[in-house]
């Protein structure tokens, strides 16, 4: 089983590196994953604000496009799930998930309500819309900011700890979440230590996808539940795709 992370940000080396670590640890033994980050150039290094998300989305869906044929699932590495929907589309018959939607579908088999805790005030009203779009918007109970940024988590660990902590544990005490979410891939490999205190699930938003992966990569090979392309999943037609030069 072949799965490819896309990281649509330029490489952070303290992320990538214990990204790596947890995948690796996380993985089946006949799972092979490969990660790949934008180029170094005018490119961003965070997607705080979404004009930056708009700017990588076309790489997400061409990286897909490219190397459907290569691999089993496909994960976009960011709690956005920016460009999920467009990705799908021109997926083949690979698999594609994103942070979101898996963390908060496994939240929602593990306890009644969650909450999320995310980087900043500024990723709340998007991540709410999503959250509500995915039909999970009544079990949300509060999405609590850490006033950190993204590349924040990783090379300062001591202070993300502390943070997540203190607000996980108001998210459980004060809005009685049953689960707690953490609301940004680069938050990998801080919830067993948060289980642990908290007394609640913790899910890690970066293994979620990547499980989630592995699993609808198997059921796609044992039962053929494959993407759908019909209706609303039609991709674009390949004649127009070579026709114009797309992708």
């Amino acid at each position: 089983m072949r799965i490819l992370w896309i990281d649509p940000i330029v490489e952070d080396m303290f992320y990538v590196a214990a990204l790596r670590r947890a995948l690796d640890e996380a993985r089946r033994p006949d799972t092979e994953f490969e990660i790949i980050s934008l180029p170094a150039g005018p490119a961003p290094r965070h997607l705080r604000y979404h004009a930056y998300e708009a700017l990588v989305v076309g790489e997400i869906v061409q990286a897909v496009y490219r190397r459907a044929a290569d691999f089993d699932a496909f994960i976009i590495g960011c709690f956005y799930d920016l460009a999920l929907r467009e990705a799908r589309e021109v997926s083949g018959r690979a698999i594609v998930t994103a942070p979101c939607e898996s963390s908060i579908a496994i939240a929602s088999q593990l306890g009644n309500t969650f909450s999320v805790l995310v980087g900043a005030d500024k990723a709340i009203p998007k991540m709410r819309e999503n959250i509500r779009a995915y039909g999970m918007g009544h079990r949300l109970m509060s999405m609590r900011p850490l006033n950190m940024g993204v590349l924040e988590f990783q090379a300062q660990e001591a202070r993300a700890l502390e943070a997540m902590l203190r607000e996980g544990r108001k998210a459980v005490e004060e809005d009685r979440a049953e689960v707690i979410v953490l609301g940004c891939s680069a938050e990998v490999g801080f919830h067993r230590v948060l289980q642990a205190e908290l007394g609640v699930p913790v899910i890690d938003s970066a293994l979620a996808p990547f499980k989630v992966a592995e699993f609808l990569a198997e059921t796609a090979r044992r039962f053929g539940w494959h993407p759908s392309r019909r209706w609303g999943s039609e991709p674009p037609p390949e004649d127009e795709i070579g026709e114009w030069g797309l992708f």
